[in-house]
Formats: C-alpha cells, sequence, structure tokens
C-alpha cells in the first residue's frame, strides 16, 4: 500500500461511524470485534492499517508485549559493558556485552545469547533463561 493509499484509508477513519468502524474491523483484522469505544475502535484501526503496510511491531517488541501479559516471567534486557557467567559441566563460560551491544563469548560475536547457549549445551535453550536473565514472576495469568 502507498503512503497516499494509507493516508486516504486513515483520513476516512476520521468521519466513520460506529457501524462503519465495526464493519471496518471485522473486514480489515478478521477478528472479533473488541469491546471498545468508537473512539478507542478508531485508534485501533488505525493501527492495524498501518501495521499492514509497514510490517507492524519488530518481533522483540511482540515477545516483550507477550510476556508482559502472560504475567509469568520477566526478562532483564542485556545492557552494553555487561559481563554474563554460567558454568556448565563443569567449565565456566563468560559472556561479555561490548560498548556497541554485539555479543562476544570465545573471541567471537555472535546473534543472540540463545546462539551461545545453544553452542554451549547443543540443545536449544534460551539464552537469557540459560544466563539467568530470565526469571518466573511468581503471578498467575
Amino acid at each position: 500500500m502507498s503512503r497516499a493509499s494509507l493516508e486516504a484509508e486513515l483520513a476516512v477513519l476520521a468521519d466513520a461511524s460506529p457501524a462503519q468502524l465495526r464493519e471496518q474491523w471485522l473486514e480489515v483484522t478478521r477478528r472479533p470485534l473488541p469491546r471498545v469505544s468508537p473512539g478507542l475502535l478508531r485508534l485501533a484501526l488505525a493501527w492495524e492499517l498501518q501495521a499492514r503496510s509497514r510490517g507492524g511491531l519488530p518481533r522483540r517488541v511482540s515477545q516483550k508485549l507477550a510476556q508482559i501479559a502472560s504475567a509469568k516471567t520477566s526478562t532483564r534486557e542485556v545492557q552494553p559493558g555487561m559481563r554474563l557467567v554460567r558454568e556448565w559441566q563443569g567449565k565456566v563460560h563468560v559472556v561479555t556485552i561490548s560498548e556497541d551491544g554485539v555479543i562476544q563469548w570465545n573471541d567471537r560475536a555472535w546473534k543472540s545469547l540463545s546462539e551461545v547457549a545453544r553452542t554451549i549445551t547443543g540443545t536449544r535453550w534460551s539464552g537469557p533463561a540459560f544466563f539467568g536473565l530470565k526469571a518466573k514472576t511468581g503471578r498467575a495469568a
């Protein structure tokens, strides 16, 4: 969808009646209608249209929002300068986060903590869980 086309669709939302908004929600999302005010539905529809046009939220943001919504775990973000230490099968592994945010382990840059954890263990591990950054919150969803 072109920028002009998106702007035209967003402009239509401003003058749409509540019935038109409900109809458009079902057409655009193919999901059940949320029980919200017409004003909030207008905002939600605008977000849906923009997300469809521009790709939505980055995967990392979606995961963080889902984690917050479930209230089951909490993950601390890695910060530049961090040193993460984990013993695995009698060997100590040290991962550092450089000032530019690059993950360093065994004199090599890695894409993610999970990639490092998988290499160390030989199995699929959550890197944040393996290095102690992910913890259960103790709250039920």
